[in-house]
């Protein structure tokens, strides 16, 4: 095994790992010499240097648990860096079968149109009203609910209800005119 010193007081030594099956070549040697580049060949094709990363770095785990057999291959970073290559090209069919899923499923729903300017303005204007009533109003006009009903679902007599509801109609009156003040009608 040939060790030289890199170019930079930091950087690991470069380590010739063509003397095959030498088994004074450790692990970590072929790491330090061969992950920076394998690393960077990999960016340069995902086009994203954490991704790349993660996938150097799943490779080198698995040549690690294979450590004995590749020392043994003519060139073990080549097949480090094929693993690499294969793990990319999974990450993006994964992600491309999970995109093309969402988008069939987004398909399936149904479109929903946002709501109407005059339901904004009537929303705002019952939730302006007192809680009584704004039940009332709702309860009467949308629940379809008699007075008599109302009465007895909110345990008051029956002209409470309909003072209720008189107060609400006018206030709401009130409060759509209001908001419709500057609308062209035209």
């Amino acid at each position: 095994m040939t060790v030289t010193m890199g170019a930079r007081a930091n950087e690991p030594p470069a380590v010739d790992v063509a003397g095959r099956g030498d088994p004074a070549i450790t692990f970590d040697d072929f790491y330090h010499a061969h992950y920076r580049s394998v690393t960077a060949q990999l960016c340069a094709y995902t086009g994203d240097l954490g991704q790349a990363q993660d996938l150097a770095q799943e490779a080198f785990c698995r040549a690690l648990a294979r450590w004995e057999k590749l020392l043994r291959y003519d060139d073990p970073v080549a097949w480090v860096r094929q693993v690499a290559w294969n793990l990319a090209r999974s990450r993006w069919r994964r992600l491309r079968t999970a995109r093309d899923h969402l988008l069939r499923q987004r398909r399936v729903e149904p479109q929903v149109a946002g709501p109407t300017p005059d339901r904004v303005a009537i929303e705002d204007a019952l939730a302006a009203l007192p809680p009584n009533h704004r039940r009332a109003v709702v309860l009467h006009y949308l629940a379809d609910l008699s007075v008599a009903q109302i009465a007895r679902q909110e345990e008051v007599p029956e002209g409470t209800v309909k003072s209720w509801l008189h107060r609400g109609r006018a206030a709401l009156a009130a409060l759509l005119d209001e908001n419709m003040e500057g609308v062209d009608h035209g």
